[in-house]
Formats: C-alpha cells, structure tokens, sequence
C-alpha cells in the first residue's frame, strides 16, 4: 500500500513538472510567441496546448490579441494656411502579426509609444495639405473632418501593419482645440465668413426683389395696356352706335332732328348768367327767329 502511494506521488509529480515546465496554453484571445535563447522558434496564434522546454532553454510570450484604445493626447499640429491647431485622436488596434509585433515593438506596453510618434508624424504630413476651415468653420460645406480621418486611418494603418506587424481598425479626432494666440485670428476669421454669408443672403434678396417688381411691372403695364385698349373698342362701338341712332332720327324726321340738334346745342352753350351777342341767324340760334 505504502509502495503505491510513493509510486503515485511520484507519477503525480511528474505530471506537474510536465505540464507546468514542458506546457503551456494559450488562450482564447490571445497570441504566443515560443522564444529559445532570444530567437523565435514557433508562433502560436490558435488557442490550445502547446509543448515547450521549462525555463531557462525557452520562454513563452503573450500577447493580448483582442482590440486596444489608444490616446494620442494633445499634438500641436499646422495647417496649409499656416495656423497652429491642437488635435487629440484615438485609435483602435489590435495585434494583426505577432511575429512581426514581437520583433519590432516587443510587447503592448511599448505598442502606445510606437502608435502615438506614428500618429503625431500622420496628423503633420496630412493636415499640411488642409487649411484650417477644413477642421472649423461656419460654412458647413468647407468641414472636411471625415475626408481628413479617413486619410490619417489610412495611412496609420499602412505603416502600423508593415513595421509593426498592428491592425488599426479605427482613427478619429477627439477634440480639436486652438492655442490662444491663434483663438482671436480664427474668431475674426468666423465673424468674416458670417458678414460674408449676410452680404450674399442680402445680394440675393435685392435681386429677387427686383425680378419680382420688374414682373409686377410688366404685368400691370400690360394690364393698363389691355384695358386701354378694351375701352378704345367699347366707346368706338358706343360712338357707332349712336352715330346709328342719329342716322335712324335724321332718317325719320330730318327737320326734327336739325332742330333737335340746334336746341342742345344751345343749351349747353348758355346758362342763367351767360350774355352772348351774337347774328340771331348764326346756327344754332336761329332757331329764335319767330318763324319757328
């Protein structure tokens, strides 16, 4: 019995020098690199078992592979029109090439050093090539801050993967902020831009006011126009007709009629304090000789 026991124990510790000292598991999420005396000898990407030799003849690094936030803090950066802005960004990564991590960064600690001088030098090279109404301005059609992330990801994530063996999956700016010296030029530049807008707002309205009155215009001038010429027509078929009706009486009775015609006359001619002097024959009075 005591003879089973010892060859148990011994079994037993066996078994943990074994798998303590020749294995080890990598787990979900994460990446190992197995290292014998300084020089890689197996990558181990897929989670599991894996054998090695105990320490000091090999050593196992692990690398967390799942997504990491980095903060590239506050960087000084010039814009193509010469103005000094502060931009703080993210980014998110992940160790794409462990190999490739191990060799050139060493481990995550370091990663966040290596990815913020990658983006600091980023941000310079491609703000240069935009002025600062791209980043801040009142017109919303000169903000251009989608356009610059997607450039810096770009090439953030070109140089990351190839030196460092990194995956950057996403770059944004955090805040933008101006130096204090900058902050009056760029307020200045605002009031501008919105005096700029009002004059255009103001010019265009000018115009449409003066397109609608000169509508206006031309509509009741054609209007006047037609209504011109509407009564020149009715009183030329009034004068006709009355021409007609005189007819019709001169027809019917003609010394009637000159008779007619001559006492009108005379009646408009006169009134209670009106003195003519004047032939008793001259038309129309004649009609005040007694042999009428």
């Amino acid at each position: 019995m005591k003879k089973w026991i010892k060859w148990a124990s011994v079994i037993l510790l066996a078994v943990i020098i074994f798998v303590y000292g020749f294995s080890f598991t990598v787990r979900e999420g994460s990446y190992a690199i197995i290292s014998r005396f300084g020089s890689v000898r197996k990558t181990c990407t897929n989670a599991g078992l894996y054998l090695k030799l105990p320490a000091p003849f090999e050593k196992v690094i692990v690398f967390d592979a799942k997504s990491q936030y980095m903060d590239s803090g506050y960087t000084e950066t010039l814009t193509n029109d010469k103005k000094n802005i502060i931009l703080q960004t993210y980014v998110i990564w992940h160790v794409s090439d462990p190999l490739q991590f191990y060799r050139s960064v060493g481990d995550i600690n370091n990663a966040a050093t290596y990815l913020n001088d990658l983006t600091s030098n980023v941000k310079n090279g491609v703000m240069g090539s935009y002025e600062l109404s791209a980043l801040v301005s009142t017109d919303l059609d000169n903000i251009r801050i989608d356009e610059i992330t997607k450039e810096m990801k770009e090439r953030i994530a070109e140089k990351a993967l190839s030196d460092y063996g990194i995956a950057v999956e996403d770059v944004r700016i955090k805040r933008i902020a101006l130096p204090e010296d900058n902050l009056q030029s760029v307020l200045d530049q605002m009031i501008a831009d919105r005096e700029k807008q009002v004059t255009k707002l103001l010019s265009e309205g000018r115009r449409d006011a003066a397109q609608i009155t000169a509508e206006a215009d031309a509509k009741a001038a054609q209007i006047v126009a037609d209504g011109k010429k509407e009564a020149a027509k009715i009183n030329a078929e009034t004068e006709k007709k009355i021409a007609a009706i005189y007819g019709e009486a001169y027809d019917a009775n003609a010394q009637l009629f000159v008779y007619l015609k001559k006492l009108i006359a005379l009646e408009n001619a006169v009134s209670a304090d009106t003195v003519i002097i004047m032939n008793a024959e001259d038309s129309a009075f004649d009609i005040l000789e007694s042999d009428h």
